[in-house]
């Protein structure tokens, strides 16, 4: 008798756990029997259903992330691009869901990539590399969502949103190495501009320098001469002062002069008439 109550009370628990079912916080569901969808709409709580006839299918209605590696793209110029996109969707029939994909999430990415990829490579195939950078990647983005989403409606998804992280020069391509050229070809432009304008700036330092050389050589040769015009007239002043005192001691001087210039220079020669002027104090005097 006690086995008996035993049994049916663990009769009675197994039908009750399977009479119930719980939808969690960012879920939905479809009841399920013999494998046909038989209810959906399912909001968090607590559900009932019937035992061991039928089954509840959860799936999570948050909004997932489909992180794509980066693919290889040609622009309408035949120039090789990088790009490195994400897409964002939630699943939005889970009664579609489940019966195209069976409520796979990864068999559902696997949908839903080359939907965006081939929708991303004719996006790229129709700009140019400067439209597709600087302001042409939010008009493809929101022109990949709507395509995505009308691709994508047998599905039971909605794409929510796509972004492109990076769009990238490959390596190999040919497009990097004439981006470096072209800036390669920038640099030296600007350093041989840079170049010109010292040799100016240096050509027009050394005029002026020559300028105040020139400047400051003919004042000093203007003051050099008017100090030795000074000079010689006050000379001239003593030598007259000396000569009006004693005209004999002044011709003496003078030729002393004149000698000392005469006979500086080593091994000279000098030849004069010996009743020359120059000689008279050489002479013998009486």
């Amino acid at each position: 008798m006690r086995f008996t109550s035993i049994v049916i009370a663990l009769l009675v628990l197994f039908v009750g756990a399977n009479c119930v079912f719980v939808v969690n916080e960012g879920q939905t569901a479809i009841l399920l029997q013999f494998g046909r969808i038989v209810q959906t709409g399912f909001t968090p709580g607590l559900h009932f259903k019937l035992p061991l006839i039928q089954q509840a299918q959860r799936f999570d209605k948050r909004v997932l992330t489909l992180d794509s590696a980066p693919e290889r793209y040609l622009t309408s110029e035949k120039k090789d691009v990088n790009i490195d996109f994400f897409v964002k969707w939630r699943i939005a029939d889970p009664s579609k869901f489940y019966v195209t994909v069976a409520g796979d999430e990864s068999r559902a990415q696997q949908r839903v990539g080359p939907i965006v990829k081939e929708g991303l490579r004719t996006a790229v195939n129709s700009r140019t590399l400067q439209e597709l950078v600087s302001g042409g990647r939010a008009d493809v983005t929101q022109h990949l969502v709507a395509e995505a989403n009308r691709a994508t409606q047998g599905l039971g998804i909605e794409v929510v949103d796509l972004r492109i992280k990076r769009i990238d020069l490959p390596e190999d391509g040919t497009v990097i190495g004439s981006v470096y050229e072209r800036m390669r070809s920038e640099r030296k432009k600007v350093a041989s501009q840079l170049r010109a304008e010292g040799a100016e700036a240096a050509k027009t330092i050394k005029a002026d320098a020559d300028r105040q050389v020139q400047v400051i050589n003919a004042e000093a040769y203007r003051d050099a001469e008017k100090t030795r015009g000074e000079g010689d007239a006050q000379a001239a002043q003593t030598y007259a002062a000396a000569f009006g005192r004693n005209a004999e001691f002044y011709a003496f001087y003078r030729s002393l002069e004149a000698y000392r210039g005469a006979f500086s220079t080593p091994n000279g020669t000098l030849v004069l008439d010996q009743k020359s002027e120059f000689l008279h104090y050489l002479q013998d005097s009486k």
